[in-house]
């Protein structure tokens, strides 16, 4: 779906579930590899992922600067965007169906004055956007809004329920390469993996940001890494 996305064929993607499924981690990770892809050729990073929170005027400039076709904005945990309604209405429009995406902005603004940045302009690109918020879930005044993204996108929800969905997860990510910067060989991330499996009820959750912690032990000590995980990652009995 991330391929898709880069080739203009997805316009626009919304991943939910909990924490620590991994879903910024096969998006992140196709970015990454096209926008090396870019570099080779001698061309510009097309593909941009922004963290946390964002302004009305700030998505704004964030359409603005991946509006061309093959350009893909991710939006990763920036649900304040959600909860504002002019910010809404500038996803509606970068993500509308139509052959035409044209998005405005007709308040005043000294800021994208300065920065040269039209009052409107025509979107190309796509949108991902990477939350923990249950879109059918919502409700109020912003329902109706989120109704209409989903309208307008692909919706993958990731929620794991199972500890077996949950290790199944954790298995395909780090089988993909999540625990590749540790300097793991095969039999090692197995062991870990296989650690992970083994202590599943005990552990404080199960997640990817789990094996994470459960591998930096291991890196910072080969020898007594289940004694420090013992500790720091299981609940008393």
């Amino acid at each position: 779906m991330s391929e898709a996305a880069i080739d203009g064929v997805v316009r626009g993607m919304v991943v939910t579930g909990p924490p620590g499924v991994g879903k910024s981690f096969g998006v992140e990770r196709v970015l990454d590899n096209a926008n090396v892809a870019v570099k080779l050729t001698g061309g510009n990073e097309r593909y941009g992922m922004e963290k946390g929170a964002a302004s009305a005027i700030g998505l704004y400039k964030l359409l603005y600067e991946y509006s061309d076709r093959g350009s893909v904005l991710v939006l990763d945990d920036c649900d304040t965007v959600l909860y504002d309604e002019t910010s809404l209405n500038l996803l509606k429009a970068a993500l509308d169906s139509g052959k035409k995406r044209k998005i405005s902005w007709k308040s005043e603004s000294r800021v994208l004055r300065q920065e040269g940045i039209p009052d409107d302009f025509e979107f190309r690109g796509s949108v991902i956007f990477i939350t923990n918020l249950k879109f059918e879930r919502a409700r109020g005044k912003i329902a109706d809004h989120l109704e209409a993204i989903m309208s307008r996108c692909h919706y993958l929800d990731l929620t794991m329920d199972t500890m077996r969905e949950k290790f199944l997860r954790c298995k395909q990510i780090v089988g993909d390469g999540m625990l590749d910067d540790y300097g793991f060989n095969k039999q090692e991330q197995a062991d870990l993996l296989e650690y992970v499996y083994t202590n599943r009820n005990r552990l404080r959750e199960l997640s990817l940001r789990m094996v994470t912690k459960i591998a930096d032990l291991r890196k910072m000590n080969p020898a007594k890494w289940e004694s420090y995980a013992e500790s720091t990652c299981m609940r008393r009995i």
